[in-house]
Parts: C-alpha cells; sequence; structure tokens
C-alpha cells in the first residue's frame, strides 16, 4: 500500500500575483469634479489627480495629486485652444503624476476649454509613456447651449485619436432620463454618477475576482486600440436611469464588440 503525503501548504502554492496600477486624471472642472466624487466614495484601488487651467476649481477638488494648468490660474475662458496650451506647457508635471501607471482612466466635460483642449494633451502623455489609456467623458445637456455641443463634438473627435478607448456619456440624454423638471444641481451630480460608475465598471474587472478570472492583459488586448467602447449598467436608484442605462452612451448596443468581450457566466 502506499501512502502519499504533500509537504506544501496552501500558501506556498498561491502565486503572488502583481498589483495592475491604476491612475484615474479629472482634467477641467467636470473631469475634476467626477474624479471628486469617485475619492469620496472611498475607492481604495486608484490613485486620482486632477488637472485644471482654475486654480479656485483645483483647490476645492478631493484629491491630493493636483496640478495645475497654466499660469494664470483663471481658467480657459472656454477656449479650447487656451486649455491645450497651458497642458503643453505641464507636459513634464503631467508625466511625472502618471509614471508607473499600468493603465490611465481620463475623465472630462466635453465642450469647455480645459477638458476639452487639455484632455488630448494628458492622453498623448499617457500613450507616450506606454500606459493603456482610457478616456470617459461627457457630451453637454442640452440647456449648455448648441455653441457648447459644437465644441464637445470637436473635442470628442480630437481626443478619439489620443486614446486606446473612449466612452463618451451623453447628458442630453442623461437629462431626458431624469425628466424636464430636474435641476442642473441634480443633473451634474448624476452627470457625475454615470462617469464613476463607467470608469470603476472597467476598472472592477481586473481588480475584483469574479466567476471568469480576468486580468489586466486580457483588457489590454481588448482595450488597445479600440475606439468608441460600450458599456452599461442595470443598477441604479433611479429606476429610470436604469432601465435605459445603455442610451446614456454614445455609441448602439448593435455596435458594441461581440466574441472579444467580458462576460460573466451567471
Amino acid at each position: 500500500m502506499f501512502s502519499f503525503q504533500t509537504e506544501c501548504s496552501l500558501s506556498e502554492t498561491i502565486i503572488p500575483q502583481p498589483t495592475t496600477i491604476i491612475k484615474v486624471i479629472g482634467v477641467g472642472g467636470a473631469g475634476g469634479n467626477a474624479v471628486s466624487h469617485m475619492a469620496s466614495s472611498g475607492i481604495a484601488a486608484f490613485e486620482f489627480i486632477c488637472a485644471n487651467t482654475d486654480a479656485q476649481a483645483l483647490s476645492n477638488t478631493r484629491t491630493e495629486h493636483r496640478i495645475q494648468l497654466g499660469e494664470g490660474g483663471l481658467g480657459a475662458g472656454s477656449d479650447p485652444a487656451i486649455g491645450r496650451e497651458s497642458a503643453l506647457r505641464e507636459r513634464a508635471a503631467i508625466a511625472d503624476a502618471l509614471k508607473g501607471a499600468d493603465m490611465v482612466f481620463l475623465t472630462a466635460g466635453m465642450g469647455g476649454g480645459t477638458g476639452t483642449g487639455a484632455a488630448p494633451v494628458v492622453a498623448e502623455v499617457a500613450r507616450e509613456l506606454g500606459i493603456l489609456t482610457v478616456g470617459v467623458v461627457s457630451k453637454p445637456f442640452e440647456f449648455e447651449g448648441p455653441r457648447r455641443m459644437r465644441v464637445a463634438e470637436e473635442g470628442v473627435a480630437t481626443l478619439a485619436r489620443c486614446v486606446d478607448s473612449l466612452v463618451v456619456v451623453l447628458n442630453s440624454r442623461l437629462e431626458e432620463v431624469l425628466g424636464d423638471d430636474i435641476t442642473q444641481k441634480r443633473a451634474f451630480a448624476a452627470a457625475d454618477e454615470v462617469l464613476c460608475k463607467a470608469v470603476t465598471g472597467i476598472a472592477e474587472i481586473i481588480t475584483v475576482p469574479g466567476l471568469v478570472n480576468v486580468d489586466f492583459e486580457d483588457v489590454r488586448t481588448v482595450m488597445r486600440q479600440t475606439g468608441m467602447a460600450m458599456m452599461g449598467s442595470a443598477q441604479h436608484r433611479h429606476a429610470g436611469l436604469a432601465h435605459h442605462g445603455a442610451d446614456v452612451f454614445e455609441i448602439d448596443v448593435d455596435q458594441a464588440r461581440h466574441g472579444d468581450d467580458f462576460r460573466d457566466p451567471g
């Protein structure tokens, strides 16, 4: 009769996995608000960074790492050219903030000066560092006017060429879901939450264990130079937003990638 003994304990058989370093940078007012919302939600898996031309708005963000874009500190005056120039002057500071990251989420509101103009510069720096770069941005609400929407369209087109994947939240559709009686304050708060869910929804594929083992390299393979991405959530305190979750993203569900996506068999 043979008897077998093993000297190997469970702890000895577990191979430690390298930690994926994820940084989230909010650019401009809307991006800073979204990152502050994430930081206040107690998400510990990310490093949060804010960059803005508006010194006062930057000082009010709930992040320890802040980058002042430009010298005046008075904002970009809704001019993307000023936002871009301000970011170009701070390329070294942006690079220092992003170094060491495996993945960067860049969040911003399109249509203003800083988010529209500076976000592509931040994305270019991240890509030059070899970092997987995912943009999560919003287009304006209808009450913000047609000019802001035109600027946003141009900004999205520019940013799409600078990131690996881009998720665009349509605040105008979010406005439809929330109803005409929604206040501007609540509308912007809802937009912050959608941006937050978009970032965490993608990042949790890597950071939260699931039934399907998905690591960072899997995500890199799928998202590297994907272009427009699609994601949605079926959970929300507002029943209408849960039902119409996919409607607030600028890509038809039929256009979403098939075969290479991550699915939970449960």
